[in-house]
């Protein structure tokens, strides 16, 4: 009798845990397809999609969930989510400039209608907008002006947040009006940032657009970096420039750090291991990175004048030297904004393409620079 009714308990367990898993995978939803990207999920359903931000700022302790219903769908009452959106959306504001490339892309652009410091927005496109007041001026971007936000009633509001803290974007929140918190800037791989155009397609009806926008990037990226790979030559190059006592330059497994190897170059850092910037004395840089071939990216100066006046020891560095320092500081848009900014993170193709023609000038003597320029010799 007992071992009949261990028998029967055994064969009871993996019954039941038989229909567990059966329930578990049996998705009702299409899973939309992220191949770079880590911070968001796009599943779709009949009727509505739901948008997963995984990491929607540092150190986050939760996944925020947007639902997004069609006209005529329905939300089932087990789905829980932390904003509904209706579609489509007709009006919305945004607070970072690497959103405009996109809304640009999927021919969205007239749906925005506010945005903080429109000054620091570099794009053609958008400055049309702007000039013809169809895009209002929301102040500061941590101190929103919420009377203006409020008075040009946006469907919803895509920002960032560092933190999670930023009081006004509560305050928006409670009048009603949704904050959708887009990650892209914590993305460390440079086609997982740019993939974030499928994370607007989705609110903006455009995701098949989205997908083809990404790929075609996908391709360029892919194709550009197996031509630099050709190249004999592999040139050391340093990064970054002094702010008040440290030296601030990428880590090697940084967004940028990614850009040096893609395009065959030695990066003097290339082994250090972190995300953004990591700082050290100018003694250190000096000693590492004196004979380094090329300098990209020397902070906000522009010109060789400025790096003398800011510390003359800069002229010590060889690349300042034989004049092989490159800038994106100095393409900027008609008020000022710097476009690396902007489009930047959305067309890292572009960003390699720049990089491929300053370290290997032969393999694409046909194109043209988008974002960087030689430091000016005044």
């Amino acid at each position: 009798m007992k071992p009949l009714l261990i028998f029967i308990v055994i064969l009871c367990f993996f019954a039941c845990k038989k229909v567990e898993e059966s329930t578990t995978n049996n998705k009702n939803y299409t899973e939309v397809e992220i191949e770079y990207a880590s911070g968001f999920e796009i599943h779709k359903y009949s009727g509505f999609t739901k948008v997963i931000v995984n990491s929607p700022w540092q150190n986050a302790k939760k996944d925020l969930v947007y639902v997004l219903v069609e006209e005529d769908g329905k939300i089932p009452q087990n789905v829980t989510y932390d904003a509904k959106i209706q579609l489509p959306i007709e009006s919305l504001v945004t607070t970072s400039t690497t959103h405009i490339p996109s809304l640009i892309t999927l021919d969205k652009l007239d749906k925005l209608v506010g945005f903080p410091n429109l000054d620091f927005i570099s794009s053609k496109e958008a400055r049309k907008y702007i000039k013809q007041g169809k895009i209002k001026e929301l102040g500061k971007n941590e101190v929103l002006n919420t009377e203006i936000l409020l008075s040009v009633k946006p469907d919803v509001v895509f920002s960032f947040a560092i933190e999670g803290q930023n009081k006004t974007l509560k305050q928006i929140q409670k009048s009603g009006i949704p904050i959708i918190y887009n990650g892209d800037w914590l993305e460390n791989d440079a086609l997982g940032k740019a993939e974030w155009i499928k994370f607007f397609g989705a609110f903006l009806g455009k995701l098949e657009l989205s997908i083809q926008a990404f790929n075609n990037v996908k391709e360029d990226y892919i194709s550009l970096k197996k031509i630099a790979g050709s190249a004999e030559e592999n040139p050391s190059v340093i990064s970054g420039a002094m702010h008040q006592d440290r030296w601030y330059l990428p880590y090697g497994t940084s967004w940028n750090g990614q850009f040096f190897e893609d395009a065959n170059a030695n990066y003097i850092y290339k082994n250090t291991k972190g995300k953004g910037s990591v700082a050290y004395s100018f003694e250190r840089v000096l000693e590492d990175a004196k004979n380094a071939e090329f300098w990209i990216s020397p902070g906000q100066f522009t010109s060789y004048s400025q790096l003398l006046e800011s510390n003359i020891h800069y002229q010590e560095f060889k690349a300042f030297s034989e004049r092989n320092i490159y800038t994106m500081a100095r393409t900027t848009g008609e008020t000022g904004g710097v476009l690396f900014y902007e489009l930047g993170p959305n067309r890292p193709d572009l960003i390699l393409k720049d990089l491929i023609k300053i370290f290997h000038p032969k393999l694409l003597q046909n194109k043209e620079f988008t974002f960087f320029k030689p430091l000016s010799l005044e």
